[in-house]
């Protein structure tokens, strides 16, 4: 058994630290993730974290927050905090491929031309598994189309402000004009919702590999909010 970078704790904290902090890059190591060939992250989650905690550890529950009666499991806490930094953490080494949890190592090119996209600070240093927030669509005039499918970003925040957010993620990252906000609108269960949204989007092959970030679709609005509407119904 290696030791633990960290002292072990039942809490949400030591499990978002020890999957951000140290599993996540331990993982890239991985012989799958080597290769550079799409590969299953959970099973190879599961095994690394199994060289640093035991059986009973990882089986440990700890109290939801703010959800009265409800528990959270150590292993399956720390698989879900590991995934959520490798699909969406700036210093993440994996692309996520957007279904059945494969994803691949990024490439050196990828790694060193990759834009440093902003992430929602408010929920991704909070250890909860469930928020509220808003999802939003937004493109640039000069690549928006009508009646065709173009680039749209497809993301979420916990700010009640979407302007702030949209605005803030442009400002300094090489763009001309200013980001047109397509929609916006306020769900439960926000990283859960984008999630199913991408995946979907994915699985349609809209996702546009070409763009900073992976949260650009060639779609329509339209889409987008079938998609919304099919999820929460």
């Amino acid at each position: 058994m290696k030791p633990l970078p960290i002292e072990f704790e039942a809490t949400a904290s030591f499990c978002y630290k020890f999957a951000r902090y140290h599993l996540l890059h331990e993982l890239a190591q991985e012989p799958e993730a080597l290769t550079g060939e799409p590969f299953k992250l959970n099973p190879v989650i599961t095994r690394v974290m199994s060289r640093y905690l035991t059986e009973q550890q990882m089986s440990l529950s700890y109290p939801a927050r703010d959800t009265e009666g409800k528990v959270q499991q150590v292993g399956a806490a720390i698989r879900f905090f590991t995934s959520l930094r490798a699909k969406r953490g700036n210093d993440s080494p994996f692309v996520w491929l957007g279904q059945s949890g494969m994803y691949r190592l990024k490439s050196d090119t990828e790694l060193t031309q990759e834009a440093a996209e902003d992430e929602d600070e408010a929920v991704e240093d909070q250890p909860d598994l469930e928020f509220d927030g808003w999802i939003y669509a937004f493109t640039f005039p000069a690549i928006k189309a009508v009646q065709r499918p173009f680039p749209i970003k497809v993301g979420f925040t916990t700010a009640m402000d979407v302007e702030t957010r949209v605005f803030g993620q442009c400002k300094g990252a090489g763009f001309f004009e200013s980001p047109e906000i397509l929609g916006r609108w306020q769900v439960k269960r926000v990283v859960q919702v984008e999630d199913a949204i991408h995946a979907v989007l994915k699985a349609r092959g809209r996702w546009k590999e070409d763009a900073p970030g992976d949260e650009w679709f060639i779609t329509t609005l339209d889409e987008v909010q079938s998609i919304l509407r099919f999820i929460n119904t």
